[in-house]
């Protein structure tokens, strides 16, 4: 029996789906999407590639009716999750209630990745707050480590497992929640490169970014891609801080990582997971940057804020 305490009269809903085998998670995704599309609600799926092969399948002919994505490429870097994927579906349906499932944490993320995709789920609350929406989130409790398990009852306001539902005892506020996850990060290696940041230096900065991604074995759009998200960082730097900063590279087995770091400080938790509208002057650089990297990891604090770029090589 269903004990549901989300209705469609809710603007926002966002529950979490906690399923430990295939037959929990089509149970718990498949009449989702069904009750969405009897509604005439735009239904979007956006769940990692095995997943998404199993809904799919599921569906059948009704798949030509819901909006799919492979949430590990689509949402590689959690960053950009809500402008890229989410947001942008709700803003191509003006009017309507939008029926998403979205699954951002799944056994192959990893624990440097772990803090932004906690970060993403707290902050999908902030972002639709208001909105006409509801946010399936699938959790697979075989596979998950259990304290993640537990970070998603904080970030979700309902809970759902094996047809029931109940509202989260443990949900807490979305700001205070991705805030626990503004962790500092680890010194750059011995072996870094770094290059000083000021406002003469920015061409040389790009030159210093293409070179070592060059030599890491980059694909060349990706090169121009680290290049150009560099260049947002270091712009930004020279624009809203007084004390300039310091660009570092270095690669480990599989990715080149670049970091600036600067005296600046971010004070807004959505900075970077919004999209700017487009008259707004402004205000793109961080949202650009998530686009582009394949992971985007930001400690901040007064007078000190490190933005870290991962782009697998």
């Amino acid at each position: 029996m269903s004990i549901s305490v989300a209705t469609r009269t809710d603007r926002f809903v966002h529950p979490a789906l906690f399923y430990g085998d295939r037959e929990e998670y089509l149970a718990g995704t498949v009449p989702f999407i069904h009750a969405g599309l009897a509604a005439d609600e735009p239904v979007m799926v956006a769940v990692p590639g095995d997943n998404l092969h199993q809904i799919r399948t599921a569906l059948g002919v009704d798949a030509d009716r819901v909006q799919l994505h492979d949430m590990s490429e689509a949402g590689r870097n959690p960053g950009r999750i809500i402008p890229g994927v989410l947001l942008a579906f709700a803003a191509a349906h003006p009017g309507k209630r939008v029926r998403i499932i979205g699954e951002p944490i799944w056994a192959g993320r990893t624990a440097v990745e772990y803090p932004a995709c906690a970060q993403h789920e707290a902050l999908i609350n902030a972002a639709f707050a208001g909105r006409q929406a509801t946010i399936l989130c699938p959790y697979d409790t075989s596979r998950l480590d259990r304290s993640w398990l537990d970070d998603a009852c904080r970030t979700h306001p309902v809970l759902q497992k094996d047809g029931a539902e109940w509202a989260s005892p443990y949900y807490a506020d979305p700001v205070a929640v991705a805030a626990g996850f503004n962790l500092p990060l680890p010194d750059p290696p011995a072996r870094a490169s770094t290059i000083a940041v000021d406002a003469h230096a920015l061409p040389a900065i790009r030159g210093f970014v293409t070179a070592h991604a060059v030599a890491a074995g980059l694909h060349p759009d990706r090169v121009s891609d680290l290049t150009l998200a560099v260049n947002e960082l270091a712009v930004n730097t020279v624009r809203h801080t007084t004390g300039g900063g310091t660009v570092a590279v270095w690669t480990d087995a599989t990715r080149l990582i670049c970091q600036l770091s600067d005296t600046g400080h971010i004070t807004n938790p959505l900075a970077g997971r919004l999209p700017v509208p487009p008259r707004q002057p402004g205000s793109r650089g961080l949202v650009l940057v998530n686009q582009l990297c394949d992971l985007v990891r930001v400690h901040t604090r007064p007078g000190a804020t490190t933005i870290r770029l991962h782009m697998h090589r």
